[in-house]
């Protein structure tokens, strides 16, 4: 795994690293980010960090527009985290005017369903809105 030091948003004034909570030495897996994704970090991702390994990962960031998507991959993507870790799904506010068929509680209640709970929610970009999904402490031990 190669480790890449990267750059952070100013869309909010945190952070886009710290909203997210990246850490030094986390392993890391984007899905569908938008091209411009890295520049949203401006100078402020932690040392350190694997992209895209085959061993489980700290934190997934995926990118959907696409309800079938989202029920395609989040089944996966539960078994691809550590039993901390933690998925980002991102989904195009209403306001961006990018068409989808994904709404907040859509993400929610499907997560529920895969055995995953909702913990923070963030706005990525003035496009992307953010719900960080883990897995429940009392089952992360059956992950």
């Amino acid at each position: 795994m190669d480790t890449v030091k990267l750059k952070t948003t100013g869309y909010s004034g945190t952070p886009l690293a710290k909203k997210l909570g990246i850490k030094p030495g986390f392993r890391l897996k984007l899905i569908n980010p938008p091209e411009y994704y890295m520049d949203l970090f401006q100078n402020d991702l932690p040392a350190d960090l694997y992209f895209d390994g085959v061993s489980a990962h700290d934190m997934v960031h995926f990118f959907t527009k696409d309800k079938k998507e989202l029920f395609d991959l989040l089944p996966l993507l539960r078994t691809a985290i550590t039993p901390a870790g933690a998925i980002w799904v991102s989904w195009p506010k209403k306001a961006s005017k990018v068409p989808t068929d994904i709404t907040e509680d859509l993400i929610r209640n499907y997560a529920i369903e895969q055995g995953l709970i909702d913990v923070k929610v963030c706005a990525v970009d003035e496009v992307w809105s953010g719900l960080k999904l883990v897995i429940p402490v009392k089952d992360r031990n059956n992950g």
